[in-house]
C-alpha cells in the first residue's frame, strides 16, 4: 500500500493541532478560574491533571507538539525559496517559535514533576512567578502566541465548511474573550496569594532548579540546532536541476524537486495561489504544454481537487506539481495586476468555496412585450416584478446576487446547511410563481399575454468572492453550479415550462417528488448529465414541501 504523503502530512498536522488547542483551551479556562479564586484554580488543575500527566496523555500532547515543530521543520526544508505570502510566513513563523515559548513553562511544570515528583500547584507557581515580571510576560506571550496560531489553524480549517457561518460569530467570541478571562483570572488570582517562597525553600531545591536549568538549555539548543540544520541542508544544492519555461519565453532553471509555484516566486513572476499553495484550491493550476511524460503522477490531494473541478489530463496544480524533467507551463488563470493589490487579499476576494442551492429565474417574452408598451409603463412593471421577485426571496431566506436584464440570479446556503439551503430555495420557486399569478391578476386588462417565468434550480460547490476592477467590484457567486442552474433555466423554456430543478436539490432537500416530466439533459461542458425534474407549475412542488420538514 502506498502512503499519500501530502495527505499523511496534511492530517498529522491537523491532528498534533487540535490535540495543542484542547490543551490550550483548559489551560485558559483554568487561568480564568481565578476570577472566581484561587480553589477554583487549584480543583481544575487537578482534573486536569489526571488526563495530561497520564501516561497516554503524556505521550498524546508532548508527541503532538514534537510533531508540530518536525512537520514545521519538513515544511522549511521542503520549500525551495523562501519568498512566499505573507500570511503563510507567518504561519511557519508561530510553529517554528511556539517551542522556544513554551519550553520554559514546560519544564518547569511537568518535567519537574516527571522527574523529581515536585507537583507545585498555583499557589507556588504564582508566587515565584510574582517574583519575576519576564517571567510573567514571557508566559502571557507564550500563550497568545500559541491561542493565536491554533485560531488560524482552526479558520483555515473550517471557513470552507456548510455550517461556518452559523457558528462563527460565536467562535469569534470564545476566540477573543478566553484568552482576555485567561489573562484577568492569571492576574487577580497572582495578586490574591499570600505565600511567598522563602530563600530557604530555593536553597532546598538549589539542585533540581539547577538541573532543570540545564534541561532548559539542552531544549533550546537542540530547536535552535534543528532550525539550523535545516537551513544549512536548504543551502547544499540537490540532486539535478530543471528548467521550467513559459510560454512569453521566459524560463527559470531550479533544482529538482521545486513545484512550479516556487519556480514562478523564485523567478519572480505573478502566479495565483488564494490557498498558499496548500492544494485546496485550484487556482495555481498550470496547463503543460511540453514535457509532461516522465513528470510525477498527481498524489491524491491533488488528483482530487483536478478531478472535482474535470481538469483534463495536461493540467497540473502548480503548487504540487515538482517537475522532475524539464517542462513547459502555461498558468490557467492570469494574475492580473488589479488581483495582486491590496483589496484582492480581503477574505472575500480570493472566493470562498460553500454549498449552495442556485435559482436562476427569467421573465419570458420580456423583449416582445417590451416593445408592446411605453417607456415607462415598461419599467414601473419591471419593477412590479423585481419587487415580488425580491419579496419571495427575503421571505424564503436567500440572496439576490444580481439582477441580469430581467431575470435574476439567487442563492441560498450562505447561512445556513445544504438541505436547508434546498429547501428554501424550492420555497423561493414556489413563491415566485405564485407572485407571477398574483402580478397577472393585478395587471389583469394591461396585458395582453399573462406573464410567464422560466427557472432553473441546481445546487453543489460554488466560490462567493470579489468580481470586478477597483472599485467597481461586487460580491458574487460563480462555478459549475451556478452554470447549471442557469442552463436548466434554457431548458424550462425549451420544454414551455416554469420551473427545472436537478435531482442534486431534490436530493438535498430530502424530497421525493414525482414529476410528470424527469429529464436526463446532457448539457454543454458537463462529462455528467444533469437528472432535471421540470414543472409546468413550480407550485407543484409545494405539495412534497411539508414532508421533507
Amino acid at each position: 500500500m502506498q502512503i499519500d504523503l501530502p495527505q499523511l502530512r496534511k492530517h498529522l498536522h491537523l491532528a498534533s493541532g487540535l490535540v495543542m488547542g484542547a490543551f490550550i483551551i483548559g489551560h485558559f479556562s483554568n487561568h480564568a478560574l481565578g476570577l472566581v479564586s484561587l480553589g477554583a484554580m487549584e480543583r481544575l488543575r487537578e482534573t486536569l491533571s489526571l488526563v495530561w500527566r497520564s501516561a497516554p496523555g503524556t505521550v498524546l500532547l508532548y508527541g503532538s507538539i514534537l510533531t508540530h515543530f518536525l512537520l514545521a521543520i519538513d515544511s522549511l526544508y521542503r520549500r525551495h525559496t523562501l519568498k512566499m505570502p505573507f500570511r503563510e510566513g507567518l504561519r511557519i513563523a508561530l510553529g517554528l517559535s511556539l517551542p522556544f515559548l513554551i519550553a520554559v513553562h514546560v519544564i518547569a511544570t511537568r518535567v519537574d514533576y516527571s522527574l523529581t515528583g515536585h507537583a507545585g500547584g498555583y499557589t507556588e507557581t504564582l508566587a515565584r512567578m510574582a517574583q519575576s515580571p519576564g517571567t510573567i510576560a514571557r508566559q502571557s506571550i507564550a500563550l497568545l502566541v500559541a491561542w493565536t496560531h491554533f485560531c488560524l489553524g482552526i479558520w483555515f480549517w473550517i471557513r470552507n465548511r456548510d455550517w461556518y457561518q452559523r457558528v462563527k460569530m460565536p467562535l469569534y467570541t470564545v476566540a477573543i474573550l478566553l484568552p482576555v478571562l485567561a489573562l484577568l483570572g492569571f492576574s487577580l488570582g497572582m495578586r490574591s496569594i499570600d505565600y511567598q517562597p522563602t530563600p530557604m525553600w530555593f536553597r532546598d531545591r538549589s539542585s533540581e532548579l539547577a538541573m532543570l536549568a540545564r534541561i532548559t538549555d539542552g531544549v533550546y539548543a537542540f530547536l535552535t540546532g534543528a532550525i539550523g540544520c535545516v537551513l544549512v541542508a536548504r543551502a547544499i544544492p540537490r540532486s539535478g536541476r530543471v528548467r521550467i519555461s513559459y510560454p512569453d519565453g521566459g524560463a527559470v532553471t531550479v533544482e529538482a524537486g521545486t513545484s512550479v509555484l516556487e519556480a514562478s516566486r523564485l523567478a519572480s513572476r505573478p502566479h495565483l495561489s488564494v490557498c498558499g499553495g496548500r492544494g485546496r484550491c485550484s487556482t495555481c493550476r498550470v496547463k503543460v504544454l511540453a514535457g509532461i511524460e516522465g513528470q510525477p503522477e498527481p498524489s491524491g490531494l491533488e488528483r482530487a481537487t483536478l478531478e472535482r473541478i474535470g481538469a483534463p489530463g495536461n493540467v497540473r496544480l502548480a503548487c504540487q506539481l515538482r517537475p522532475e524533467a524539464d517542462i513547459t507551463v502555461s498558468p490557467v488563470l492570469k494574475a492580473a495586476p488589479h488581483l495582486r493589490r491590496a483589496h484582492a487579499l480581503r477574505e472575500n476576494a480570493g472566493g470562498r468555496e460553500r454549498q449552495l442551492a442556485v435559482l436562476f429565474c427569467d421573465l419570458r417574452d420580456f423583449t416582445r412585450l417590451s416593445e408592446e408598451k411605453l417607456p415607462f409603463d415598461t419599467m414601473f412593471l419591471l419593477n412590479s416584478y423585481f419587487e415580488m421577485i425580491g419579496e419571495a426571496v427575503e421571505q424564503s431566506g436567500g440572496v439576490i446576487d444580481k439582477f441580469i436584464g430581467d431575470g435574476a440570479l439567487i442563492h441560498f446556503g450562505l447561512s445556513d446547511g445544504y438541505r436547508t439551503a434546498c429547501i428554501k430555495a424550492i420555497t423561493a420557486a414556489v413563491r415566485i410563481s405564485q407572485g407571477i399569478d398574483d402580478l397577472n391578476r393585478s395587471f389583469k386588462g394591461e396585458l395582453k399575454e399573462p406573464l410567464r417565468v422560466a427557472m432553473g434550480m441546481h445546487g453543489g460547490p460554488a466560490i462567493i468572492g470579489r468580481v470586478g476592477y477597483g472599485e467597481i467590484s461586487e460580491l458574487t457567486v460563480v462555478g459549475d453550479t451556478v452554470n447549471t442552474a442557469s442552463r436548466l433555466e434554457g431548458v424550462a423554456k425549451e420544454y414551455d415550462a416554469e420551473l427545472a430543478v436537478s435531482s442534486d436539490i431534490l436530493d438535498g432537500a430530502g424530497m421525493r417528488v414525482e414529476a410528470a416530466l424527469k429529464q436526463e439533459i446532457a448539457l454543454r461542458g458537463r462529462a455528467q448529465p444533469v437528472i432535471a425534474s421540470i414543472f409546468t407549475d413550480a407550485r407543484e412542488l409545494s405539495r412534497f414541501l411539508y414532508s421533507s420538514l
